[in-house]
């Protein structure tokens, strides 16, 4: 799958925000050498965590300090 559509990736979260920093966080684990949890084509690490997103592979859990 390619380009996972907002509307989509909106029914795992529970804000934009959320997509964003969940995304981001993945996409750093991903270049430091974490591997991938999905098979995918997509070459860019944060096209990749959207993806693992949208397939429900990453989660998050909403903290005081933040999304861990």
């Amino acid at each position: 799958m390619t380009k996972p559509s907002l509307d989509q990736l909106m029914k795992k979260v529970d804000s934009k925000y959320t997509l964003v920093v969940a995304a981001a966080k993945r996409g750093r684990e991903l270049m430091d050498g974490r591997p991938r949890l999905i098979e995918t084509r997509a070459t860019k690490p944060v096209s990749v965590a959207l993806e693992e997103i949208q397939a429900g592979r990453i989660g998050f859990e909403r903290t005081k300090v933040g999304v861990k």
